[in-house]
């Protein structure tokens, strides 16, 4: 029997979305009516050129110059996209001029500022006039190493005006993590930060910075944000500078579908980051559609997304200014003072749909917080995690603890599409657990490991079909074999994402974990996901990680705790660990070991790395220490390394 759903948007909301009306359009204007989501969707991938060109119709104005075509051809890696099609990225997001907020900026020590969309246009206008004085043209790659702030979305859109790419990554990456990414595009411009803050401590990046410049000898200019405090950065020109150049109207040039805009990198944690190039019009329109339809943003609505740089949730939710929204940076740490600083800037800024993570709600669940008895929360209807599965635990805390009357949407994709394959859907129930649905015009299957499509199992999560926000391709793959063995070597003409799921009857979907992390103790498939859900309810338990331990030719499941302050590894905790999993999953679910350790390892943008514990464990070489943000974590693995893979 199916489970009831946690909360159902009621008719208004449904009737006032933004997707509700997108159905509307379709009967009235394009003579394909629509009742339920499921027929849309349906339509949408076996119909993608007809789903997109109605889509591009829906928008509020033209983008760029009508294309000839919206789809050519049904490969995944060569169809053609909006043939014909000029446009500008920047020229898109800043087609708002008036006096409302664009960009809202809140420190960690409370100070915030406001940028309206007459100042940003005029900020952009003297920051690419500068660029081009520095002689950045179409192609060059102008990069960022900078905290979430506004100087990066204003460089970013100077450099997109220009036709140049944008690459940025937070400033807590070590100097040997900037230069394995950084080093292989080699950027004319670095704009950077001298120091940043982060939980009440200010961290001085600059000695990392000169590290940085001696392994970019093509860099022509480095620009500060902020003001260093010694003098070894004397050759840099200061942002300020920048600013003071003398306003002139801002040239947008227009450029083919798939001109290249981010250069994005994967994490890096197993060999150096592969250099994923994305387009401006697959950005641009996948953002559109996942930001109006699925999330339901609109013009002068505010949103946030706890993220920084360096994660691929920047770049979708700087595209928020397309809609004409008001875009809410947060730079520090999401619990300094304490974890309701962002619960405080939800009611001050009056933001509308707030971004997070489960890491994140489940450490408010275990320090007792409650948001709805301590904030207003009137302005919030939508709340949206990602990083990694929501267990059934965040989402019971959500809707009792911060607010009953809200729509919780677990999304997930990933940096090598710029954006998500299943999100949220403003128009269908949510229900424990579960992402609501598939992205309108993503044809996402499960495929067992024959390549077979399977319905309502768990398997390899697949794209069958084109979609415009794929990759235009790899930086420095010039016969384009990374491109292809990064997805297409293991399905052919199939797009392998590598994630574990199951997407069930009513169009809801699981996600059990990453593939490449599945453990197969007896040959069972378990997903990390169906581990981390029961064992992180437990109140003694903080959070976990679980690998694969080699043993001959079977594997067995090794478990990782971190326990709450107060609590330690003891028999009876290891006992209710075993019978908890033994319970709510199976005997295969029940691990083989458990280890406390006080801390797990996490990417800069706050995932698991397991990966990199079962290379440890198997003795195998961890070769980019730089990717993880914790790296000194690893050394509470060592105890448990086999001496010789097995």
């Amino acid at each position: 029997m199916k489970a009831e759903p946690i909360w159902t948007p009621n008719e208004k909301r449904v009737h006032d979305s933004n997707l509700f009306q997108f159905m509307q359009f379709l009967g009235n204007e394009e003579g394909r009516p629509f009742n339920r989501y499921a027929e849309l969707y349906d339509w949408s991938v076996n119909q993608p050129a007809d789903f997109w060109g109605a889509f591009y119709r829906f928008l509020p104005h033209q983008i760029g110059q009508e294309p000839t075509s919206i789809l050519k051809g049904d490969d995944i890696r060569e169809a053609s996209w909006f043939e014909g099609a000029r446009l500008n990225f920047a020229e898109q997001l800043l087609r708002r001029r008036d006096s409302q907020p664009a960009i809202i900026y809140q420190h960690e020590n409370g100070t915030s500022e406001t940028l309206s969309f007459e100042t940003l246009y005029d900020s952009v206008a003297r920051m690419a006039s500068y660029l081009k004085g520095l002689g950045v043209e179409k192609g060059d790659r102008v990069a960022g190493l900078i905290s979430n702030r506004p100087e990066a979305i204003i460089a970013m859109l100077a450099a997109a005006s220009i036709g140049a790419i944008w690459s940025s990554c937070s400033p807590d990456f070590g100097f040997q993590g900037v230069l394995d990414r950084f080093g292989q595009i080699k950027p004319k411009v670095l704009i950077a930060v001298a120091h940043y803050d982060y939980n009440g401590t200010q961290f001085n990046i600059e000695n990392s910075l000169l590290q940085v410049l001696e392994g970019l000898p093509g860099l022509k200019q480095l620009i500060l944000v902020n003001e260093p405090h010694g003098n070894a950065l004397n050759s840099a020109v200061m942002w300020s500078t920048c600013m003071e150049n003398t306003l002139q109207t801002l040239h947008f040039e227009q450029l083919p579908f798939d001109h290249p805009l981010y250069i994005m990198y994967s994490s890096g944690t197993t060999g150096k980051p592969k250099c994923m190039v994305h387009g401006a019009g697959g950005t641009l329109f996948q953002h559109l559609k996942e930001l109006v339809l699925h999330t339901d943003l609109k013009p002068d609505d505010r949103i946030t997304y706890f993220t920084t740089c360096g994660w691929m949730m920047w770049n979708w939710l700087v595209s928020s200014l397309a809609v004409g929204a008001t875009v809410v940076l947060y730079d520090g740490s999401p619990s300094f003072p304490n974890l309701g600083c962002l619960f405080d800037m939800i009611d001050r800024h009056q933001i509308n749909i707030f971004g997070t993570s489960p890491k994140f709600l489940s450490a408010c669940e275990s320090d007792g917080l409650r948001p709805k008895d301590h904030w207003n929360l009137s302005s919030l209807r939508t709340i949206l995690s990602t990083g990694s599965p929501l267990s059934d635990a965040n989402f019971e805390y959500t809707y009792n603890c911060i607010k009953e009357d809200i729509q919780l949407a677990s999304i997930s994709g990933g940096t090598d599409i710029i954006s998500c394959f299943m999100l949220g859907n403003p128009i269908l129930p949510v229900y424990k657990g579960e992402l609501q649905s598939r992205g309108l015009g993503m044809k996402v299957e499960t495929f067992n490991d024959r390549g077979e499509p399977v319905e309502n199992e768990v398997g390899e999560l697949v794209c069958s079909a084109p979609f415009p926000s794929r990759p235009v391709g790899f930086w420095n793959d010039e016969d384009g074999s990374q491109y292809h063995n990064a997805y297409f070597n293991h399905f052919p003409g199939v797009w392998r994402h590598g994630d574990y799921v199951k997407i069930l009857p009513h169009g809801g979907c699981i996600v059990y974990g990453r593939s490449d992390a599945t453990l197969n103790p007896g040959g069972i498939r378990i997903g990390t996901a169906e581990i981390y859900g029961p064992v992180e309810a437990l109140p003694e338990i903080a959070e976990a990680l679980v690998i694969g331990r080699k043993t001959g030719s079977d594997t067995e499941i090794v478990l990782f705790v971190v326990p709450k302050i107060g609590f330690r590894l003891d028999s009876a905790l290891e006992k209710k660990i075993r019978s908890t999993l033994r319970k709510e999953r199976s005997p295969r679910h029940v691990p083989a070991a458990i280890h406390a350790v006080p801390e797990i390892p996490r990417t800069i943008s706050g995932k698991k790395v397991e990966l990199a514990v079962t290379r440890l464990i198997h003795g195998q070489p961890i070769t980019n220490r730089d990717a993880l943000k914790n790296p000194d974590s690893l050394e509470h693995f060592m105890p448990y390394k086999q001496e010789e893979p097995s």
